[in-house]
């Protein structure tokens, strides 16, 4: 299936013009034309209480076609192969081991039985291992990820990871996680931290927890550390997974620097990661906050494949990913009291911010293809 994308992606650069950056001015010039349309639309959603799809779905298709003409691009030839990686996109999504991780799902939630005993997070083991072929699916052969410096992540004891954060679910947490499983000296697991919102949907906060991921606070984090753990956290949160295309890998502001004051009071060092590829799986090119208030999430988004294609719009894009695993930086010379120093804790905080952003430019700068790398 990768060899099949592969070749769709490359006929996709030679006969359209389509890869690269052409790929990034594409989507860039429908953010800006399609934008303003959904803008208006919302106001009229609001006004008669109902989302018009079909209004959308034509409103996006013209769009397209309008944008498709002044690139000089064929509107048929760039349908035909819209449609040729759909299909190919619903044959590579659904493999055997993505089947078993839904029966394994449904036997734990519909039929009430349990995988196993869990921590004192939620982690299931049982379930972790039962669904671990689909995630080795994604990482190996849909994302093809690329690690690079993952030993850099100690052998043993506590050490925070502290990344770039895209992909409007938490996938990147995910690649992280088995990448450190998979490639790391000893194989070393890693627990991340995850929004509130995650857990206003269905099922979805309760599958995260079973598969060790922790809510985010500095509580659970602070416990973790002190258990040895090696945690990852998103310094960007919400507001990281929700960037609009345009935004792609340019950071947002890290909060209040709580990673910062968790690393000083536990003189715990902070290990740099940069994740590229996540930020076009699910590239959003409009967002509504309006209607996301009303379904208990943060924003709601639109992308060029959701709602349009409904729940196959949701099947995340196969980019090439790269993550890169800086080396730690130590901690140790600041005292526990100096946590409450607000101007130092921000001021480490923007170098952190700045030393990851860095590191992600220079592999943005090593990429050709958003598809190939």
């Amino acid at each position: 299936m990768a060899s099949q994308f592969q070749k769709l992606a490359n006929d996709l650069e030679k006969t359209l013009g389509l890869g690269g950056a052409k790929t990034h001015r594409f989507l860039s010039n429908l953010t800006k034309n399609l934008g303003p349309l959904l803008d208006n639309l919302e106001t009229t959603i609001m006004t008669t209480k109902a989302i018009p799809f079909g209004l959308m779905q034509s409103m996006f298709q013209a769009t397209l076609k309008q944008i498709a003409k002044d690139a000089g691009i064929s509107w048929e030839d760039l349908k035909e192969s819209g449609e040729d990686i759909i299909i190919l996109l619903k044959d590579w999504f659904k493999p055997d081991t993505f089947k078993e991780s839904l029966y394994q799902l449904s036997r734990y939630y519909f039929q009430g039985e349990t995988q196993g005993e869990v921590d004192e997070f939620g982690m299931d083991p049982a379930m972790v291992e039962a669904l671990r072929p689909f995630f080795q699916f994604l990482y190996y052969d849909y994302w093809r990820v690329d690690v690079e410096g993952i030993a850099n992540i100690p052998k043993k004891g506590r050490c925070l990871l502290v990344a770039n954060h895209s992909g409007m679910l938490p996938y990147d947490g995910a690649m992280l996680t088995v990448a450190s499983l998979n490639e790391h000296p000893t194989n070393r697991s890693v627990r991340f931290l995850i929004e509130d919102f995650v857990y206003h949907f269905p099922f979805m906060g309760t599958i995260m927890s079973r598969l060790g991921a922790v809510r985010a606070c500095p509580e659970n984090a602070t416990w973790l550390l002190k258990k040895g753990e090696a945690v990852l956290v998103f310094p960007e949160g919400v507001k990281g997974l929700g960037k609009l295309y345009e935004e792609r890998y340019q950071l947002k502001r890290f909060g209040r620097g709580g990673f910062i004051k968790l690393a000083i009071k536990t003189k715990t060092p902070i290990i740099p990661v940069a994740i590229i590829g996540a930020e076009e799986i699910h590239p959003i090119i409009w967002k509504s906050n309006i209607l996301a208030k009303a379904m208990g999430v943060p924003y709601l988004p639109v992308t060029p494949t959701f709602p349009w294609l409904g729940p196959l719009g949701l099947i995340p894009l196969p980019t090439k990913w790269s993550i890169q695993v800086g080396k730690p930086i130590s901690f140790d010379k600041y005292k526990s009291t100096q946590a409450d120093d607000g101007l130092l804790v921000q001021r480490l905080t923007e170098q952190v911010r700045t030393h990851i952003q860095k590191m992600v430019d220079k592999n943005l700068k090593k990429r050709k293809s958003v598809w190939l790398g």
